[in-house]
Order: structure tokens, then sequence, then C-alpha cells
């Protein structure tokens, strides 16, 4: 059973591992049932986090504005991680946005590890919610700041505590750690249409294309676009 582990939690732009982005990564560290250490680092997404966002997760523009190279952070979060299983609520969403983040920079995040939300399915069949919130409410967990990832992994970490303490001597197998199996979906190559409108946007507004066009993803070039229109405006176009 689990006296070591990396609980961790993230805030991320949407649901799709595939098009939304992340925005802050949170974990502790927990050795022989203390936290040990942690980690908690915002990271500045391609797109402008939107209004909803914002007020969902208190995460503004200007907090991320001077997150240090996405590439580096992921790095260190891995780092912190180890080898260590991993703990989350609802895990596979953030495991999945870790996955695709780890292979795009060339690095590995396989694990194993255990959902505190999966096994409040099991134990708890009554309550009317296994909502984080909900099961800290139910255990009297001091959550200080919810929908904030380094808080969130705080929480999980004494509420898989609390669950283990509470159930572990009937459901033993839940507490275990199991490997995490996620494949990606295939990637789409960015559309002819894509790479050229952005070809003629960027020439439109004088913009220097830092992006390799070629080698963008279809989800890439949606995401580049909107950008750069949200930052320059569309294209006028004049009747000759």
């Amino acid at each position: 059973m689990l006296t070591s582990y990396v609980c961790f939690d993230l805030e991320t732009t949407g649901l799709s591992p595939e098009t939304d982005e992340i925005i802050e990564i949170g974990a502790v560290k927990v050795i022989e049932g203390k936290v040990v250490d942690r980690f908690s680092r915002f990271v500045k997404p391609d797109a402008p986090i939107s209004p909803m966002v914002e007020s969902l997760t208190g995460i503004s523009n200007a907090m991320v504005a001077e997150a240090g190279p996405t590439d580096r952070i992921i790095y260190d979060f891995l780092q912190f991680c180890g080898e260590f299983p991993v703990i989350g609520h609802n895990l596979m969403f953030d495991y999945r946005f870790t996955w695709r983040y780890a292979k795009k920079y060339y690095m590995e995040f396989d694990r194993a590890g255990v959902d505190t939300l999966q096994i409040a399915r099991k134990v708890l069949p009554e309550l009317p919610s296994r909502s984080l919130e909900n099961l800290c409410l139910h255990y009297g967990i001091v959550n200080a700041s919810a929908h904030r990832a380094y808080h969130d992994a705080l929480a999980t970490a004494k509420l898989y505590q609390t669950l283990k303490h509470y159930f572990s001597a009937d459901y033993e197998e839940l507490f275990e750690a199991r490997p995490l199996v996620w494949k990606q979906k295939k990637v789409q190559p960015a559309t002819k249409r894509q790479k050229e409108y952005l070809k003629e946007l960027g020439k439109y507004h004088k913009i220097e294309i830092k992006s390799d066009l070629e080698n963008l993803t279809r989800s890439e070039a949606s995401r580049l676009i909107d950008k750069w229109i949200l930052r320059y405006g569309r294209m006028e176009y004049r009747r000759r």
C-alpha cells in the first residue's frame, strides 16, 4: 500500500489534452506518509486565458506572463516526480495532459498511480457528489484555495490518507498503484488551407513567423490562427 508518492493537480484552459493547455502545475511529495516537498509553477499558454477560465481558476494572463519556458517547467516537474507513483483526483485527466506535454518535448511520463475519485465512487456510493470539494467538506479537510493546482494537490493527498485510514482494510486493492495507460490520439497535420491562411495573415500584418508551418498539427495551427486574429485582427478584403 502506498506510503510514498507524488500527488499532483493541473489547471488547464479546457478539458481536451489534444487542444487545450496547461496553465498551472501543483504537486506535493509524500515520503512515508509525510509531505516533504512541494512544486508550484505557472505555465504560459499559447492562447490567452479566457474570462471563463480566469473566473474558475483565479489565474489571469498577467499571472502567467512571466512563466519560464514550458519545456523547462515540464522537465522540472518530471524530475520532481522521479520514479514515484502518482495520485490525483480524477487522475487520468491530469495524467493525459502531462503525458502529452512530456511527449511534445521528447520526454517520458509513464507512471503507476491511484485515483481518489475512483476510490470514493467505490467506498462512498451514497454521497450525491464525489468531487474534491464535496469530499473535503465531507471529511472536514480544509482546502485553502480550491481550483488552484498546489492547494488541490495538497487537499487530494490529505483525502487519500483519510480514505486509506477508513477503508484500506476492506478495500486494500483500491489503494495500490496500477499502471496508467493512455494513448494519444493520432495527430493530424495542419491542412494546406490553414498553412496558406497563416502565411497570408503573417504577410498582411507583417508578423515574423517563428513557427515551422510545415510541421504544425491541425490543432496547433488553429490555436495560432486564433492567437494572431485576437492580437492583430482579421484581414480586410477590398473589392477591386
